[in-house]
């Protein structure tokens, strides 16, 4: 099964910018999507923005400022986050769909990443 290490959550002021990587390791026979989650205090989990063939989605309240990106040589998805603001405080999740070697439907998360938006 593929594992997913997600990196570069932290402490930002509002206005600051921040970039979620979150790198892949595992057999993938057919690649579904890849996209970023997050779950904010006392809210339940919500999509960010995911990328399935190339093609991108954005939730409305980040469409403008997050960027999602992925880099297929080093199995790394990339979350450019700018213009950060309070309600963007939250646990940000990394997510795999795919189809392994058994022709078995996987959706893997990764173990969060802690984005604090703060003055």
């Amino acid at each position: 099964q593929v594992q997913l290490v997600e990196s570069g959550g932290g402490l930002v002021q509002p206005g600051g910018s921040l970039r979620l990587s979150c790198a892949a390791s595992g057999s993938i026979r057919l690649l579904y999507t890849m996209g970023w989650y997050r779950q904010g205090p006392g809210k339940q989990r919500e999509l960010v923005a995911e990328i399935t063939s190339g093609n991108t989605n954005y939730a409305d309240s980040v469409k403008g400022r997050f960027t999602i990106s992925r880099d297929n040589a080093k199995n790394t998805l990339y979350l450019q986050m700018s213009t950060l603001k309070p309600e963007d405080t939250a646990v940000y999740y990394c997510m795999i769909h795919y189809s392994d070697y058994e022709y078995r439907s996987v959706k893997v998360w990764g173990q969060g990443t802690l984005v604090t938006v703060s003055s």
